[in-house]
């Protein structure tokens, strides 16, 4: 399934239970779970290789570039308008809100957060060994370009947790749209494949740049740090405090990995091999929705992980249901799956 599997935290609980209720294999598109690097390092982030793990942090720092203003125009031959738009409200036909530039705009997409971060915060939270944060944060803006996007190109998220063992986490996110810095050598050709080498005419941002996105995450524990890049990564890096370690360049393959898996477990039949099952993707995809809430609503969301519930704001928990959009007959989710 498309990342993210939700449009919203309703959403993805109507599809864990549609795919419980059905028995259905579902495996949700971060396929940074495939991916061999991020797999061994996570491996060793349950190994104790870098002590207890207090943070995590996710970054989308890629090139975008503005979108510009496009006008109303005559829906493409061959495009049936209606059934592209689906839920949404029918607005007349742009540019802009078609092919891919569809993700800044709310009622379609949910911003980088939710386009490339949610990649950055399913490996945040998996590396972390956790789920629904209680209480979560953001703020941030459509910055520096005066274009049609409706999303943030900056912003910046919090996810706290209080866990039962009585220790209290935290992931954070970033996107920045422009340019930026490297950070722990993601995007760099230590970080970096051939592949993430910058486009003709990008800057090269730090020595030796690779890239010019840095895109991955970094985990802090009490004895070091370690950094992943994003699905076209070949290595990470770690540092304990006593020595420096690259992993030998490698390539899983993640995609093509990825979707071996989900078909040796569409005939095994057996759900817990799936490397991004469902469940999980609905957790990543429903941090990236109360972010997104947070910052669309200007204040802390506290939030129940067990119940999955909003606690104490009727709005936040309105919007969390698409208060904002609705759903546009006949395209609509059943109350019962």
């Amino acid at each position: 399934m498309e990342k993210p599997c939700s449009h919203n935290l309703w959403e993805g609980k109507q599809l864990v239970a549609a795919a419980n209720r059905y028995n259905r294999i579902v495996q949700h598109g971060t396929q940074c779970r495939s991916e061999t690097a991020v797999r061994e390092a996570v491996q060793k982030l349950r190994n104790g290789y870098i002590g207890d793990i207090y943070m995590a942090r996710g970054l989308c720092y890629k090139w975008r570039d503005t979108i510009g203003r496009t006008p109303v125009q005559p829906v493409p031959p061959g495009v049936n308008y209606d059934l592209w738009t689906g839920p949404a409200p029918l607005h007349e036909f742009t540019k802009n809100r078609f092919h891919y530039d569809w993700h800044w705009f709310w009622y379609y997409g949910n911003g980088d957060l939710g386009n490339q971060g949610v990649h950055q915060v399913d490996v945040a939270r998996w590396g972390m060994g956790v789920g629904f944060p209680n209480k979560v944060s953001a703020i941030g803006g459509h910055f520096m370009f005066d274009d049609d996007q409706e999303t943030p190109n900056d912003l910046t998220c919090a996810f706290e947790y209080d866990l039962p063992d009585g220790k209290r986490r935290m992931i954070t996110f970033e996107v920045r749209h422009w340019i930026t810095n490297h950070e722990a050598e993601i995007g760099t050709p230590e970080l970096g494949t051939p592949e993430a080498k910058a486009r003709p005419g990008a800057p090269k941002l730090g020595p030796g740049s690779g890239s010019h996105n840095s895109i991955g995450d970094i985990f802090y524990g009490s004895n070091g740090y370690l950094a992943t890049g994003d699905e076209d990564a070949a290595t990470y890096v770690a540092w304990t405090g006593r020595d420096q370690e690259r992993q030998p360049p490698v390539h899983g393959g993640n995609e093509r990995a990825h979707f071996q898996n989900f078909i040796d477990c569409v005939a095994s039949r057996n759900k817990a091999d799936l490397h991004a099952p469902i469940e999980e993707g609905h957790i990543s995809a429903g941090m990236v929705h109360l972010a997104n809430a947070s910052y669309r609503l200007g204040r802390t969301i506290h939030f129940n992980p067990d119940t999955q519930q909003v606690i104490g704001d009727e709005e936040a928990a309105t919007l969390l249901r698409d208060g904002d959009r609705g759903y546009r007959a006949p395209f609509v989710v059943p109350e019962e799956v």
